[in-house]
Parts: structure tokens; sequence; C-alpha cells
């Protein structure tokens, strides 16, 4: 039986729907000899860790699928289907290309970085290819950042193993001068979806998990001690719970980056 409704009833169902427009790219993790190639071509890390992303015009949020294989024979008459592999989706990035025509460095250069290991000048007549090994090559903490308006929600998702597959012909013409764009498609071994950075598993958040019932040291701020690196904590300063000793947190995977809390 279907039940009636009146219209607002359904108001605030499909009054908070999510826009397209509010998003941002965040490229990181990239292997220090990527880093230093890319600073030899006049791409800075800074550059890549703050501009790059911003430069992103159009983005797709990651989709996945399953391999699946058919069984006979198990129940009589009966086809079953299981998956066996999980397949990810490559994914399109537009980047509007700056005077200095940095993006088009950016991505130019990593695909020669991941192609250019055979050692030999490339303007000689015998250059040949040899390709890097996969690690030295893609980045674990490039992220694509969904957000609203209000900044209070958002979904993000980091793209581990994620490099350039393909660089897209860019047109130009002696028509009406437009805004140049470049189109890259990138590939990745897997995606996360949601926060994994220290705070979020510390507060139990991470990956898109409920937190209802958190902890009293992690709903109060003051639940994290500063531990200097004289104490043992390596390079800058890290946070660990006020009733542990470092070595305690350090053997409960409890050391943090960031002294905030949830409030």
């Amino acid at each position: 039986m279907v039940s009636k409704k009146s219209i607002s009833a359904f108001k605030p169902l499909l009054t908070n729907l999510a826009q397209t427009s509010q998003y941002q790219v965040v490229f990181g993790g990239l292997p220090i000899n990527l880093q230093q190639h890319l600073n030899a071509r006049g791409v800075s890390s800074f550059y890549i860790s703050e501009d790059v992303g911003l430069m992103c015009s159009s983005a797709s949020l990651p989709g996945s699928s399953f391999g699946t294989a058919d069984i006979v024979g198990n129940f009589m008459g009966v086809t079953e289907k299981i998956a066996h592999t999980r397949l990810y989706t490559q994914i399109e990035l537009e980047f509007y290309i700056d005077n200095d025509y940095k993006v088009l460095k950016f991505l130019e250069h990593w695909m020669e970085f991941i192609s250019g290991g055979s050692g030999v000048q490339e303007q000689q007549k015998g250059y040949y290819y040899r390709m890097s090994y996969p690690d030295d090559y893609k980045c674990n903490q490039t992220k694509i950042i969904k957000f609203e308006r209000d900044y209070k929600k958002q979904l993000e998702y980091t793209f581990i193993g994620m490099f350039p597959l393909a660089l897209n012909a860019t047109a130009v013409n002696y028509g009406n001068s437009e805004i140049l764009k470049a189109t890259a498609t990138f590939n990745y071994d897997r995606y996360l979806a949601g926060k994994y950075n220290s705070l979020s598993v510390y507060q139990g958040s991470s990956g898109n998990k409920q937190n209802n019932n958190p902890p009293e040291s992690k709903t109060k701020s003051g639940g994290l001690k500063p531990v200097s690196p004289g104490a043992g904590a390596g390079q800058g300063v890290s946070f660990i719970p006020q009733d542990l000793t470092y070595a305690e947190a350090l053997a409960q995977g409890k050391v943090y980056n960031s002294p905030y809390a949830v409030q």
C-alpha cells in the first residue's frame, strides 16, 4: 500500500542536494626523484602542492566495477555470478594553462620522467625509451575533495598509485582567443573513500565512519600533549594522548601530527 505524503515532507530531502561546482584537486605524495626532475624543469614542489590543483577546471569522482565469473553446477539449473576482481575506471582531469605553461610542463615532464630512463640525451638520434620503476613515478596522496558552499560536509577521495596515462592533444588556432586548456587521463591502482589522515584515525572517523561515541579524551581540547624532537619524536613536533608516554603511544600507533581534537 502506498502511503500519502505532502510535498513539504520531501522538501528537506530535495533542497539539500550536492552541487557539481565545489571541489578541489590536491596533488601530493610524488616520489622525491620525480619532484627533483620536475623542479629542474621549472615546476616547483610548492606549485605542485598548492597551485596546479587549483588550475583543474574539470574533474570526475572515481568509479569502480567488479570483474565476475560464472559458476555453473553448484545448484541444478542455476548459474551464479561471483566477483573476483575490483576494477577501477580511469579519470580525466582538465586544466587551465597559465601563461608560464607550468601546467603543461607538469604533465609533459611527469610523462617524460616515466619513459626517459635511457640515459641518452633526448635530442640525439639514437635516443630510446626505457620505462622507470613504478615506485619512482606513481604518487599515493593525490586527492579530490568534494564539498559544499558552507564547507560543513565533504567527501574525500585519495588515489593510490596514480600517474598520467595520456595527455590529449591541445588545439590552438587563429580564431577568437579562448582560455587554453589541457586534458590528461590518469590511471591509479585503487582509491580510498573518506579521510585517512592521523587526526581522522584518532577520532575514529576515517573512511567515512561515524563515531557517535568518541572517547572522552577525544572530545575535549587538551586531549593531546606535544612531544619535542628531543624526546624521540623525530623531525618536527608530534602529539600523543595525555595519559601515555611517547614509547607507549608509539607502540600503540597513537603518535599524531596535529594538536587539534573535536571541540
